[in-house]
């Protein structure tokens, strides 16, 4: 369909993702102030949000950034939370089977839930779409508002006294995103077990805490899953 640069699948992407950054925004700036938080500099938390761009992952390195916990915890606790995109390659993959592997990769690096959510969606109701442009449109404008809210953040949080402890909102960023996602049993159980575990882990040594707590939640919620079906 079209092939122009801003056509019509491609703005689709766009216009369908323009109401879910009412939630993505406030999200880079909690990002971006916790960055702060944790010690970094603008261009290092940028590099971060371009680098790694996966919010719940990129909060919970810097909270542990800013506890000083080893980076093997910070990575491997990163790449736990982000397993479910393993999940959101496989099933998006087929639809991109065609397109060249420059392609594939570029568009592999702009994988988020809310792109990956609507674009499989979209490809169900029509089939006649151009798969890499409506994904591009809605990937491409979810990377470019968190980068900017990032850099707000940054800004912002560098003017904010530590007195008035923003900190706070990186919890409620996290408790925000666990809510609506308990949708189903599996993932109900893999909530409250990670969550209970990570509070009863929290005094481990290395910051371990957090890392044990999402091994456990994703235990118990593939165990749920296989039992339910």
């Amino acid at each position: 369909m079209g092939g122009g640069v801003f056509d019509e699948d491609l703005l689709a992407g766009v216009r369908d993702v323009s109401p879910l950054m009412l939630g993505v925004a406030p999200f880079a700036l909690v990002a971006g102030i916790a960055a702060v938080d944790a010690g970094l500099g603008l261009a290092e938390a940028v590099g971060m949000s371009v680098i790694v761009f996966a919010g719940a992952s990129q909060l919970a390195a810097l909270e542990l950034l800013g506890e000083n916990a080893p980076l093997a915890v910070v990575v491997g606790t990163a790449a736990v939370i982000n397993l479910r995109m393993l999940m959101y390659s496989a099933s998006i993959a087929p639809h991109f089977a065609d397109y060249g592997r420059r392609l594939r990769a570029g568009l592999a690096y702009l994988l988020t839930d809310q792109a990956y959510a609507l674009s499989v969606a979209e490809f169900d109701e029509n089939p006649d779409r151009s798969r890499w442009r409506y994904y591009l449109g809605a990937a491409a404008s979810l990377w470019i508002v968190w980068q900017i809210g990032t850099v707000v953040g940054v800004v912002l949080g560098a003017g904010v006294p530590d007195a008035w402890g923003l900190t706070f909102a990186v919890p409620l960023v996290f408790l925000a995103l666990l809510v609506p996602a308990m949708k189903d049993r599996p993932t109900t159980v893999a909530g409250v077990a990670g969550g209970a575990v990570a509070v009863v882990a929290a005094g481990l040594p290395l910051n371990l805490g957090l890392l044990v707590g999402a091994l456990c939640g994703v235990a118990a919620g593939l165990v749920t899953e296989v039992r339910v079906s």
